[in-house]
């Protein structure tokens, strides 16, 4: 099954073939034990989501990640983002997933020694090919990277999902009742107006939440080191307040965020200490607070 999947990804087709309705149940029986299985192995799972694109939702689950391990937590990154997966690249990762031998389970990337990756660019020869996929397609490929991926013993499981409430947030959410959620959104309200959608869906669907993070807030001036808001500023706080969600955090706009991706090496990763690396510090410890894992 993951051999098929690993091939429909490298020569990018469409919705799985369909087999026998007996053999597709069995399969179907077999994947729901797996992921059973594989999520009882996992104490935490964040899923991060967004109403729109653009609003640096896959950073912010590469510095979750990044910050966590760091933290000493095991943990895993899951990029579900089957038409726009960046995770890969952010996290510096190279080359195809191995199988292993003997029990055919997906061997996820290891980062450092408490941070694992899965990514479906790490399936793809050609890193640009496009992966023109239906949503049948798109549904396996997820609960395979849940149930047929060697993630092992996990205090964490973050998810980057794609922007919006289509077939790849829907799919995580049936297949980990358990999630919990991160919103992301910009402080301008056609962001703002987006991540109520992204709410909505949350409460549609009966996912819990963990709160909301606002991104790509206050930017210093290089030269004259005055705030200035490029997207507005506060718009995250007082939404969370309007619907009653926890606010994480906000976090100021850096540029040093958009070349640490570039170069492969999320900027939790990073030794110096910055505003936003103390500002993402915070907006962890928040997550971790709602865990109740820390005072």
């Amino acid at each position: 099954m993951i051999h098929d999947n690993v091939d429909k990804a490298k020569k990018s087709s469409g919705c799985p073939s369909q087999e026998g309705g007996g053999n597709q149940a069995q399969k179907k029986d077999e994947q729901k034990v797996m992921i059973k299985d594989t999520l009882g192995k996992i104490k935490h799972k964040i899923f991060v989501l967004s109403g729109k694109g653009g609003v640096g939702k896959s950073s912010v689950s590469a510095n979750i990640a990044a910050c966590l391990s760091k933290k000493g937590y095991k943990t895993g990154l899951m990029d579900v983002d089957v038409h726009g997966p960046s995770i890969a690249h952010m996290m510096g990762i190279k080359g195809l997933l191995d199988i292993s031998p003997n029990q055919q389970l997906l061997m996820p990337k290891q980062v450092n020694e408490n941070l694992t990756v899965v990514s479906v660019q790490a399936l793809m020869q050609d890193k640009d090919q496009a992966i023109i996929w239906r949503g049948p397609a798109k549904t396996g490929m997820i609960q395979q990277f849940i149930g047929q991926v060697e993630w092992g013993e996990l205090d964490f499981l973050v998810i980057d999902a794609p922007p919006g409430t289509g077939d790849e947030p829907l799919t995580v959410v049936q297949n980990i009742p358990e999630a919990l959620g991160v919103i992301v959104t910009t402080p301008q309200e056609v962001a703002l107006s987006d991540v109520r959608k992204s709410i909505s869906f949350c409460k549609t669907v009966k996912m819990k939440t963990l709160g909301l993070v606002e991104n790509m807030a206050t930017f210093k001036c290089p030269h004259c080191n005055e705030p200035i808001d490029l997207f507005k500023h506060g718009g995250g706080k007082k939404t969370a307040e309007s619907t009653g969600l926890e606010f994480l955090g906000s976090l100021p706009f850096d540029t040093k965020v958009v070349t640490s991706g570039d170069d492969g090496t999320p900027i939790m990763f990073q030794n110096e200490e910055t505003e936003f690396t103390r500002a993402f510090d915070t907006v962890v410890d928040n997550i971790l607070k709602q865990l109740q894992l820390t005072d």
